[in-house]
């Protein structure tokens, strides 16, 4: 039997073996047909609109009024507010005028917001120490007020 010898691997010189690549060509064109249809298709979807409920005996939130300190090209600052009768008033004050009114305003009134008026050639540091004490002094809610262009 030495003639018996492997003879399939005689034949033709080659030996067969399974093949372990996958073919990702046909995964490619389908991926590429997919991405064509949502480019196709995505323009062409609304937006959802969400239609609210409608609430007949709701009154609008009465929004209080916030205090204004206006910030001066010199430096000195005002405060403008409404007090309790609805009349609007405006005073002058020092940093530390501002800090003992704030915080009797806010017991007084303690959700009321304050936002800050400053002339734009004011230092950018007078602005933010007078931020920082507004929030040291309770203040929840502190904005800046700017003009639209």
């Amino acid at each position: 039997m030495a003639g018996s010898t492997n003879r399939s691997s005689m034949r033709g010189g080659r030996s067969r073996r399974a093949m372990s690549d996958i073919n990702v060509v046909p995964y490619i064109d389908v991926m590429l047909v997919l991405l064509v249809i949502f480019m196709v298709t995505a323009p062409l979807v609304a937006p959802s609109i969400v239609n609210l409920p409608t609430v007949g005996g709701a009154a609008p939130q009465q929004q209080t009024p916030p205090v204004v300190v206006n910030i001066r090209a010199d430096g000195k600052m005002s405060v403008k507010y409404k007090d309790d009768s609805g009349a609007t008033q405006q005073e002058d004050m020092t940093r530390a005028d501002l800090n003992s009114f704030v915080t009797d305003r806010e017991q007084s009134h303690p959700d009321q917001p304050v936002v800050i008026a400053a002339d734009k050639t004011v230092q950018y540091e007078t602005v933010m120490n007078v931020m920082s004490d507004l929030k040291a002094r309770g203040v929840k809610r502190v904005g800046l007020l700017v003009k639209s262009q």
